[in-house]
């Protein structure tokens, strides 16, 4: 613990990998959790605090659901301000919410039905419409347009990271990692991984306030450890791409992450 901080923040030390932006390193995941979670809670008061509301970008997949879990039903998550809080999702595969593999459906069932979000604040990606992405970027944009110019933008992004160095639903040599002129967009083809998806894109989440990538467990140290000391481009490592514009970049891990693979 470093001055009130329930986590150390290492930026440049020979125990961790050396990654863009800074690296929370947590005791288990257990505690990374936590360290995310806790962001999270900051951000959203500060951000009610100067523009009234707060923008945050949840992922799907295994690794955060139990945060989203713990901040429904742990004390220490109660100053979240759901009701100011305008939830987005960060990608969706093409299959309708009750699906078991929208991100979010599982979302929804773990947050939106157990705080006091308004409905109209919550964001789905009808990503089973053929023009669901247009759709999500209209959205997006009459949303955000509601603020002053400048501070249009997401203000928390939460990413995991795939064994492949995937993030979001940007994978290794796929059509979405060279798009620049939207917010979001359809992923489809042979290098994403089935169904086809709809995903925010890399202008999107480096416009935002603040990035974070939750990346937990052993099955991740050797991507982890590519990134540090590897010369691949965001094409063959998307996560790489992720270098937000006037934002942060925080890394959250645990021990079995950041441990050189053997």
């Amino acid at each position: 613990m470093s001055d009130g901080n329930p986590y150390e923040i290492i930026d440049d030390t020979p125990e961790t990998p050396r990654l863009p932006g800074q690296v929370v390193l947590s005791e288990d995941a257990d505690q990374a959790l936590d360290a995310i979670g806790m962001d999270i809670v900051h951000h959203a008061k500060a951000c009610v605090r100067a523009f009234g509301d707060f923008h945050l970008a949840l992922s799907g997949g295994s690794t955060p659901m139990p945060l989203y879990e713990r901040m429904m039903i742990d004390p220490a998550y109660r100053e979240m301000p759901w009701r100011r809080t305008h939830l987005w999702i960060v990608d969706e595969r093409c299959v309708p919410f009750d699906h078991e593999k929208s991100n979010f459906g599982q979302i929804s069932e773990l947050i939106c039905d157990h705080s006091d979000i308004p409905r109209s604040q919550v964001h789905p990606i009808h990503a089973y419409e053929p023009d669901a992405d247009v759709r999500y970027e209209k959205e997006l944009r009459e949303v955000l347009g509601w603020r002053e110019k400048g501070h249009d933008r997401l203000d928390f992004v939460l990413l995991g990271m795939g064994d492949d160095g995937h993030t979001a639903s940007l994978f290794p040599h796929s059509p979405a990692l060279d798009v620049r002129d939207r917010l979001a967009c359809f992923n489809r083809g042979p290098a994403v991984t089935p169904p086809d998806r709809v995903t925010m894109t890399y202008g999107l989440i480096n416009s935002a306030r603040f990035v974070g990538a939750l990346v937990v467990g052993k099955k991740k140290a050797p991507m982890v450890h590519r990134i540090a000391n590897g010369m691949e481009t965001p094409r063959e490592i998307p996560i790489k791409g992720i270098a937000p514009v006037g934002g942060e970049f925080r890394w959250y891990l645990d021990p079995e992450s950041a441990r050189w693979p053997v």
